[in-house]
């Protein structure tokens, strides 16, 4: 066993700051020598990635627990009065959201509790609330951070911890090293400071947000539609099924949906509540198909239009409807497409484009998004991966190009933006939206593949596809590391087949040309990302997820040549070849 893991696991089941029941849990590994289990959970603290920490919920260091929250919150803390000072704050605010999962409430709660001893105004909902009011309450009360507690679409033994800067939006450096910094340095538990939460609201540090602040931000989001007379007067042609999936999307998404006209809306019963233990799904997560399994037999039971589904922090959608006989799942690139076509020729029909206008996107989403937003006017910024960046993009230009105006931004993992009121991807306004284009369909006679494939007439075919290869504990964490580093030496001039014009590795910052042996400067920040582009426009990027156990390869294949059907062909022969030729790679690693 390695001793070091061994060591902190002692520690922790003699030490009487933690609860006896935790205590005894770590005790009784010790005592029947589960090695590979105390190595998992104490071989390292949690670390903050892209969207915070997410672990398994359990008593050691490198899980989810009262104490880890608490550390983590400290660390916080500590970040907002360094800054508060700085910016020189006589008062010091967060806000604090909570999903449906195992102990989300008690961990808010917490949070809150550690806010209030190192005085720190505390805003906390009385009802769970998705990631989008909590960016919104964030604003809204000039805090100067924000927490929500989620796992978002993971199984239900994980909980985890996002972290929101000012701005509403996902931290990011440097604050973000700061936290880091200041969690790793804390050793001792016990010198977390904390107080009773009825203490804290007795005191007036902590408060209650209620629904004076929802109703604000519905009022916001539905302020954004792009025909919203169209969706008043004809909402009600449109019968829609829509599953929260066990998590925090039933009120805000029927409210939002009501408020905007679409009356027509079944919930799916089985899935309605907030459940922890996600019992009718393997996974809450609305990207795959399985997730929407009940909501597609509603849907077909009552001949409805569309199904969608909402993962348990409300801030991604997936959808799904009939066409021919045949159940279709758009993709998250064919559903960004259909937005950002919709949005742009709506706002230019209408005459309500705004002056500079901008989009924002992820370097992995598809290009074909860039290519329709050039064709109406609109300038587009390509991001790192994770609407952290995608708001931090926007936040800088509010500041050095305040000219410029949003539009929209979208990410390939089912996560959009339709307006400037929050800084994190919305599912609720994002449900709003697909509803509109769905009618907006509907009364010309057409269905999104038809929309689509009118999109791939006027810009050209694009397909993309996803592969996870999922890699567990420490030994996956090697295998990842492993994979990353072959890619990044991959020398030879051809990648399954295709010609490779450049590979951009963000670790570097550097772009290497393999047609004139050359090296460029990248203008976004180090990330442990590698991007292959090939000559005849197709991409393929690789990178680690920074909050689950996965290398993540994203394939975008461009066909310029034959009819649409040709096209189509020709890029799902290419995707197979490309995803074996990747596991073929990664097996060697």
């Amino acid at each position: 066993m390695e001793q070091n893991a061994l060591e902190r696991a002692k520690a922790w089941a003699e030490n009487s700051y933690f609860d006896e029941e935790f205590r005894k849990e770590i005790q009784n590994l010790i005592d029947i020598g589960d090695e590979k289990e105390i190595i998992e959970r104490f071989y390292k603290d949690l670390e903050f990635g892209t969207g915070g920490m997410r672990s398994i919920i359990g008593a050691g260091t490198n899980r989810i627990n009262t104490y880890t929250i608490r550390k983590a919150t400290q660390a916080l803390a500590n970040e907002i009065i360094r800054s508060g000072k700085e910016e020189g704050l006589s008062e010091l605010k967060i806000a604090i959201s909570y999903d449906n999962r195992r102990f989300s409430f008690e961990f808010a709660k917490e949070v809150a509790s550690v806010m209030a001893a190192n005085n720190v105004h505390a805003y906390i909902y009385k009802r769970l609330n998705p990631v989008p009011l909590l960016s919104f309450s964030v604003r809204h009360h000039k805090a100067q951070a924000g927490v929500m507690v989620t796992a978002s679409h993971n199984p239900p033994e994980y909980n985890g911890y996002k972290v929101f800067w000012n701005d509403g939006a996902q931290v990011t450096p440097p604050n973000d090293s700061n936290i880091i910094n200041n969690y790793n340095s804390m050793t001792d538990f016990s010198n977390v400071k904390t107080m009773n939460f009825e203490d804290g609201l007795e005191k007036n540090l902590i408060h209650w947000v209620g629904e004076d602040v929802e109703n604000l931000y519905f009022e916001a989001i539905n302020s954004k539609a792009v025909n919203a007379k169209m969706c008043k007067e004809e909402g009600s042609k449109l019968k829609i099924v829509y599953t929260p999936i066990h998590g925090t999307g039933f009120i805000p998404c029927s409210t939002a949906l009501k408020n905007l006209g679409f009356t027509n809306v079944q919930i799916v019963e089985e899935q309605k509540l907030p459940d922890e233990d996600f019992p009718t799904v393997s996974s809450p997560n609305p990207e795959n198909p399985e997730a929407l399994a009940l909501a597609v037999k509603l849907m077909e039971e009552t001949n409805a239009d569309v199904a969608f589904g909402t993962d348990p922090d409300t801030d991604r959608v997936g959808i799904a409807f009939k066409k021919n006989g045949e159940i279709i799942y758009l993709n998250g690139n064919q559903i960004g497409v259909l937005m950002v076509h919709y949005m742009m020729s709506g706002l230019k029909k209408s005459g309500a484009m705004p002056s500079n206008p901008y989009f924002v996107k992820t370097i992995v989403t598809t290009p074909l998004q860039d290519l329709i937003a050039e064709s109406f006017g609109v300038e587009t910024f390509n991001t790192l991966t994770g609407f952290k960046w995608i708001c931090g993009k926007m936040n800088q230009l509010e500041k050095t190009n305040p000219e410029k105006n949003f539009v929209f931004a979208t990410e390939e993992s089912f996560g959009y933006l339709n307006h400037e009121f929050v800084r994190d991807k919305d599912g609720v306004s994002s449900i709003t939206l697909l509803s509109e284009i769905c009618l907006h369909h509907k009364l010309q006679g057409m269905d999104l593949v038809d929309a689509l494939d009118k999109i791939y007439e006027e810009y050209g075919f694009s397909s993309e596809t996803l592969l996870n290869l999922n890699y567990f504990g420490k030994e996956g964490s090697e295998k990842i590391a492993r994979i990353m580093e072959n890619f990044r030496a991959y020398s030879d001039k051809t990648f399954c087949g295709e010609e490779i014009s450049y590979l951009e590795d963000y670790s570097t910052g550097e772009s290497k040309s393999f047609t004139e042996s050359k090296l460029s400067k990248l203008d976004l920040p180090t990330s442990n990302v590698l991007g292959f582009n090939f000559t005849n426009g197709t991409k393929v990027y690789m990178r680690p997820s920074g909050t689950e156990p996965k290398i993540k390869f994203y394939i975008m294949i461009q066909e310029k040549e034959g009819s649409l059907d040709e096209k189509k062909k020709k890029a799902l022969a290419k995707t197979d070849e490309f995803l074996s030729y990747i596991k073929e790679q990664a097996d060697k690693a």
